[in-house]
């Protein structure tokens, strides 16, 4: 439950930061936000590239995974890991 609130206020932030560059907000806040779209992009970049080290040998991955792994950050890793716990659960419990 709360991966999911996380993903939908992740989602929000990002089209926030989309629609300030279609329809830039006056003054500050424009700045802000087009700073916070280039960090928030380099901090997924950098998660997704986490995501593919961790999770590539534990799950099998397809490109939407790897999509949402930039998408939602941290919280896209955070379910991942719970797959990939229970997976290792299952795994282990099997011999």
């Amino acid at each position: 439950m709360l991966i999911t609130l996380g993903k939908m206020i992740t989602l929000l932030a990002w089209c926030l930061m989309a629609y300030n560059l279609v329809m830039p907000f006056g003054g500050n806040i424009s700045l802000i936000l087009n700073i916070l779209l280039g960090i928030t992009v380099m901090m997924h970049l950098l998660q997704t590239l986490m995501f593919y080290s961790v999770f590539s040998n534990l799950l099998p991955l397809q490109g939407k995974d790897y999509l949402q792994a930039f998408i939602f950050g941290v919280f896209a890793l955070l379910q991942y890991r719970q797959r990939a716990l229970a997976a290792m659960a299952e795994k282990q419990s099997q011999q």
